[in-house]
């Protein structure tokens, strides 16, 4: 397992701007102050779509994973030394809670793929025109004038 952390990458989406907005940035101690290694950050973000909403809900997905792990660390003390792991799941605790909220309130929300979002209108002007009517003084066109023989 590996535990890397580039600050300069943050804008690129990925398991450095993961880290980022997470707050998982000590990379240091490796599995000893990291939530996740770099390997557990990829596969949760291979595959996944443009877009804020997409990276809203695998940013939930993550934290989930990290509650997940989080759930078996206890607080431990021995003698003057003392371990407080629930400090920590509680901060993520509350990012969940608050971005699961987020995600529910933008679930709601139709929204258009950026694919679609740049192309021209179906619908636009003199789109019902037809140059081939007969319009003016010779009266309404073919089908609802009277045929007369």
């Amino acid at each position: 397992m590996t535990y890397s952390y580039d600050p300069t990458q943050i804008k690129a989406r990925g398991k450095d701007q993961m880290r980022f907005e997470l707050g998982d940035t000590q990379t240091e101690g490796g599995a000893d102050t990291c939530a996740l290694a770099d390997e557990e950050y990829e596969a949760m973000l291979t595959g996944l779509k443009e877009g804020k909403k997409a990276w809203l809900f695998a940013k939930l997905a993550v934290l989930e994973a990290i509650l997940f792990k989080m759930q078996y660390q206890v607080n431990t003390k021995i003698d003057v030394l003392q371990y407080d792991f629930g400090d920590r799941a509680e901060r993520w605790q509350k990012m969940y809670e608050a971005l699961k909220k987020q995600a529910l309130a933008t679930a709601s929300i139709p929204t258009l793929a950026p694919s679609i979002e740049n192309t021209p209108p179906y619908f636009h002007r003199g789109m019902e025109e037809n140059p081939r009517a007969m319009h003016g003084s010779e009266g309404p066109p073919y089908p609802f004038r009277k045929m007369t023989t």
